[in-house]
């Protein structure tokens, strides 16, 4: 199966996410708590396994102190 530009967006974007999630010292589970969502969700948007809205991203920035615009 051949990967889309979506597919690699999301992996890459995972990527960045726990990144910056691993330089702040904190678990999946403390980026979850502090976002309002579940771990396990969390850990599907840093895997890129799913296209998450634009306010959790947001408010997954704020956690992780990036800017995404």
């Amino acid at each position: 199966m051949k990967n889309t530009h979506d597919d690699v967006a999301k992996k890459e974007l995972g990527e960045k996410l726990k990144k910056a999630r691993e330089v702040k010292g904190l678990t999946q589970l403390d980026v979850a708590e502090k976002t309002g969502m579940h771990v396990n969700y969390y850990a599907r948007i840093e895997r890129g396994e799913i296209n998450t809205s634009y306010e959790k991203l947001h408010r997954i920035a704020e956690v992780l102190n990036l800017k995404i615009l």
